[in-house]
């Protein structure tokens, strides 16, 4: 039998192959599509967009009150901290399924509530993940690196590759940045983040349906984020172990 860090290696090369695809034919297009979209969309409109996203992204990421999870033992073996990862994961589907569905119960009003409701929950969980695995998100960079795994799951597969290189070469990366995040390109994250989410979300302003598609579309989104962390942070563990 594998044993279990062979097991998560296994996982982690085939989730690098789908991190690294090509954009696909369906993909470029849609990508087109919403660009064609957001350029029919004023420039005031995007700059009030992005500055909105920005403070509420950097409120819950660089916050004093949204701090991880009590760290588990130094020597503590990869099973037991993805046994608490998933635990964890599972925990927050559960919170975003319930918001999706009091939320999208409400109509447009309390459906548009969920954006930052849904924001604050996956950054908590993205909290707690880094802190299982060990690393301290009292640490600035560690919190930059939260926001790249937000950024790499919530993109297109264009942008998906680019952030993707980014993270796996994050020592050499992060080597070089800024002593703030002020530099950090919120333009192309709200963009990329709102793009991705739109279809997926925007039925959830229609009444009746609503409440069913807004819990589905969270549980899914959340398990998405669950295992882009997972494996973003084996790509740490396992090369340093």
């Amino acid at each position: 039998m594998p044993s279990y860090r062979d097991q998560a290696q296994l996982q982690l090369a085939e989730w690098q192959q789908k991190m690294q695809k090509k954009p696909s034919l369906v993909n470029r297009m849609a990508k087109g599509l919403q660009d064609k979209l957001n350029n029919l969309i004023p420039e005031k409109v995007h700059k009030a967009i992005t500055i909105t996203i920005e403070k509420m992204v950097k409120a819950v990421l660089f916050g004093a009150k949204y701090t991880a999870s009590e760290m588990l033992p130094a020597d503590a073996p990869l099973q037991l901290r993805e046994s608490h990862v998933q635990w964890q994961i599972s925990i927050y589907q559960k919170t975003a399924t319930v918001e999706g569905a009091v939320t999208g119960a409400g109509g447009i009003l309390l459906g548009l509530a969920d954006f930052p409701l849904l924001i604050v929950i996956k950054m908590k969980m993205l909290f707690n993940i880094a802190s299982l695995y060990g690393f301290d998100v009292k640490d600035y960079k560690e919190r930059l690196y939260i926001l790249y795994i937000f950024q790499l799951t919530y993109s297109s597969q264009q942008h998906r590759n680019e952030v993707y290189r980014i993270l796996q070469d994050w020592d050499n990366y992060s080597a070089g940045l800024p002593e703030d995040a002020e530099k950090f390109d919120w333009r192309t994250f709200q963009q990329e983040y709102r793009d991705y989410i739109d279809l997926a979300k925007i039925a959830q302003l229609i009444p009746v349906i609503g409440a069913a598609v807004g819990a589905i579309a969270n549980y899914k989104l959340i398990a998405q984020l669950g295992e882009a962390a997972m494996n973003c942070y084996r790509m740490r563990v396992l090369r340093n172990s």
